[in-house]
């Protein structure tokens, strides 16, 4: 059971939320802006959201402070390491599509990244804690300065590096010293105490958590341990065909062997909740340095992740799929004048913040960016920002959205799923041979037509000569990098020693 220190921890942290009274939006000039930045957080682990198996105090009270985005959603990415796509499209507003040799960082460096055109339009000082995963080259485009900087992917969250960036200049690798999300947290605390008022801030946070390995400290993973979450509702022990290359799904998909148990996949998911416990403390603390500090009705605090994470649904346990699961994550936002416990259901993108933020800081958007600003709907203006989601992942998934209906395509097997979301929102019954919904396949496909236009996606939706549907599951071929601590390789890897190699993601 969780110790009365953290029973008491997670009591007092949750009281320390900023709350602000309804009014107009944007009537206060030039504010701070604080987002606090997830990797591999699904939609579905917030209390206030809807689950009970959760800790997360703090993200209750921002949610309750604030406004919630409940269809929020990573579109989709070029490649496995789904979050180097998701920052891509964050900073530069874009779609992975739509940004110029998006694999390569280094040439889209020079396209009016958020931090820099913030600085560049409003003098706004940026500032950067935590996980970098673009390239050097987009990070000195991006800030001016920043704190234990992780310039990788993935990171044993109890034992790592990181770097400081002063002048444009990153330092030497040094020790984190502590805990990921307790390390970026006191430098956000640091920065915020700090921060003078004459000059608006960007206080990017960058939390390496939930991400794996699922490393909790342990009275986090315990706590879970002894009170388990359920099972995804969705949870097959294999995923019923190759929706992927076995290749792209390696690493992430290795974590657990196959088929899945409910046993190992309900452990994995303890040591999740007690990452995500762990982070929302965290972000209790950052919320609570703002709070006592003079920036406290001035500053807007965004919450969101780059992506969710499978976790057993669908026989799956990464993100290099478009199921639900893997790709919306959460977006909560506070501040000045955004009125209190409100939510929409519209649909949204990660990137949509590129846009929102230069109207929260009254700055013209940059030409040629796809984001759209989420102000309408936080003012009560309009009800939605685009009629659908279309989430293509690298050249062999494609997925709609309307709402009522969503259209999956896999082009390289010439395989499709039609689901009914409104009577099955966990994509479990495949309506895609029912004679009945031909039309509604056409009309989805024709949406999903329109997207590919729109955003010059070369990718045919069938090929001549597909590959097999049947996926090979094989547990020899499970892969291991270096960042799983003792435990994790003794528990679900027999002991296996670290390759010598790392993994980006």
């Amino acid at each position: 059971m969780p110790s009365i220190l953290l029973r008491f921890s997670i009591l007092i942290n949750a009281a320390f939320v900023c709350c602000v009274p309804a009014e107009p939006l944007f009537a206060i000039e030039k504010p701070n802006i604080i987002l606090l930045f997830a990797d591999d957080q699904r939609a579905d682990t917030i209390g206030a959201h809807g689950n009970t198996a959760i800790k997360t105090p703090n993200l209750d009270q921002l949610a309750s402070s604030g406004y919630s985005f409940r269809n929020n959603y990573c579109a989709g990415s070029f490649s496995g390491a789904v979050c180097v796509a998701s920052r891509a499209m964050l900073m530069t507003g874009r779609h992975w599509m739509r940004i110029p040799t998006a694999k390569k960082s280094s040439d889209w460096a020079e396209l009016p990244l958020l931090p820099s055109w913030l600085e560049k339009q409003a003098d706004y000082k940026t500032f950067i804690v935590g996980k970098w995963h673009n390239g050097k080259a987009t990070l000195q485009q991006a800030f001016s300065d920043g704190k234990s900087v992780y310039m990788g992917g993935m990171v044993n969250h109890a034992a790592f590096k990181v770097q400081d960036f002063t002048d444009n200049q990153l330092s030497a690798s040094r020790d984190a010293g502590g805990f990921s999300s307790e390390v970026f947290a006191d430098e956000a605390v640091d920065f915020i105490e700090s921060a003078k008022t004459d000059q608006p801030f960007f206080l990017y946070v960058a939390f390496t958590a939930p991400h794996d390995p699922r490393n909790p400290p342990e009275e986090f993973r315990e706590m879970y341990y002894q009170n388990r979450p359920p099972l995804p509702q969705n949870f097959l022990p294999e995923h019923p065909f190759k929706n992927a290359p076995q290749s792209t799904m390696g690493r992430d998909e290795g974590l657990a062997p196959w088929p899945r148990t409910r046993e190992v996949v309900s452990d994995q998911l303890c040591e999740y909740y007690g990452l995500v416990t762990h982070l929302d403390l965290q972000v209790g603390r950052i919320l609570a340095a703002l709070k006592d500090s003079p920036h406290a009705d001035n500053t807007y605090v965004i919450y969101t992740a780059d992506h969710g994470l499978a976790m057993g649904s669908h026989g799956l346990l990464g993100k290099q799929n478009i199921y639900e699961q893997s790709m919306k994550c959460p977006l909560l936002i506070s501040g000045p004048n955004i009125n209190r416990d409100q939510s929409s259901q519209a649909f949204t993108y990660v990137h949509d913040l590129y846009a929102t933020i230069c109207d929260f800081a009254e700055v013209k958007q940059p030409e040629g960016i796809d984001s759209l600003s989420l102000a309408s709907l936080i003012n009560g203006d309009s009800e939605k920002v685009r009629d659908s989601i279309f989430l293509p992942f690298q050249d062999n998934q494609r997925s709609v959205n309307d709402g009522d209906w969503k259209l999956h395509i896999y082009p390289q097997i010439n395989h499709r799923l039609l689901f009914d979301l409104k009577s099955d929102p966990h994509e479990m019954t495949n309506l895609a041979e029912a004679p009945e919904q031909q039309e509604k396949i056409l009309q989805l496909t024709e949406t999903m037509n329109s997207w590919r236009a729109k955003l010059g996606d070369p990718t045919p939706l069938v090929v001549e000569n597909p590959q097999p549907k049947e996926a090979t599951y094989d547990n020899r071929n499970r892969r291991m990098d270096v960042w799983q601590p003792d435990w994790i390789r003794k528990k679900y890897f027999n002991g296996r020693k670290a390759p010598d190699h790392g993994s980006k993601k």
